[in-house]
């Protein structure tokens, strides 16, 4: 059964989805994966030992003691006037749980914030806290602790997942975007043209209709893998990035094809 993506629901649903790497790994996910596949159930210090006692059993493995003490739910907090808006922290933050910009005041959505630790580090001039959360430090029964946890791990999960989302839409932007630049650069006459540069020109050409081609084999696979997932905005995303990928790729050839000679 290891590595059945069944048990790896399973044990992602126990996880307090912080998102924190403590773990070792970068994200509440592939720790799941990771003990899927063998590794060991201890590691989760925002999990604390009833997370250790619910993974022991089920996965039937032994309960053992946390390898770094238990950590209370926590929220950060931006000293503000401190802060000078080098944006490190949200670019830090894996739940997009930062308000702010470049320049300007930073601030902590807290209902938002799984209390990961992340953002710490990357300040440059130590201007934010960790403190109990809010919410937990509110709650006034065992059964209101437990829906804080059970919010914050729903929450936390779908701001991880929207996070990944976006930045793997941005990167698959910045790739078509590239592309572009080459296409229209290798598809304008420069001026001086010496007789040496046509040869060079058509195989900058060419190299366009590869990196189109490449383009559009990977948004071909991205909306595969949605369709076999059955995640519609990830489908639809992949048919968005597949039709502006084949409208270069129909720009580029229709280049080199004006470049051939006649």
């Amino acid at each position: 059964m290891t590595g059945h993506p069944t048990l790896i629901d399973a044990i992602d649903a126990l996880l307090p989805q912080t998102q924190c790497g403590k773990c070792g790994h970068p994200g509440c996910r592939p720790y799941a994966e990771a003990i899927a596949s063998g590794e060991a159930i201890n590691r989760c210090p925002p999990g604390g030992e009833a997370t250790v006692e619910r993974l022991a059993e089920l996965t039937g493995r032994p309960s053992l003691p946390l390898e770094q003490p238990a950590q209370v739910p926590l929220a950060a907090v931006i000293r503000e006037a401190e802060c000078i808006g080098c944006t490190k922290c949200i670019q830090a933050c894996p739940v997009d749980a930062i308000l702010g910009a470049s320049k300007q005041m930073h601030t902590v959505i807290s209902a938002e914030c799984t209390g990961c630790e992340l953002c710490v580090t990357p300040c440059p001039v130590d201007c934010i806290d960790l403190i109990p959360h809010p919410s937990w430090q509110a709650a006034d029964s065992e059964a209101e602790r437990e829906d804080y946890l059970s919010q914050r791990a729903r929450l936390g999960r779908q701001r991880f997942e929207a996070r990944q989302r976006r930045l793997a839409r941005e990167a698959r932007e910045k790739r078509l975007e590239r592309q572009r630049r080459l296409i229209r650069q290798n598809t304008r006459t420069p001026q001086g043209m010496t007789t040496t540069a046509p040869a060079l020109q058509q195989r900058q050409r060419q190299m366009a209709v590869k990196a189109a081609e490449q383009a559009v084999k990977r948004a071909h696979s991205q909306l595969v893998s949605a369709r076999r997932r059955d995640d519609a905005a990830a489908e639809h995303q992949a048919e968005t990035q597949l039709a502006q990928a084949s409208a270069l790729l129909d720009e580029a050839r229709d280049a080199l094809a004006a470049s051939q000679p006649r």
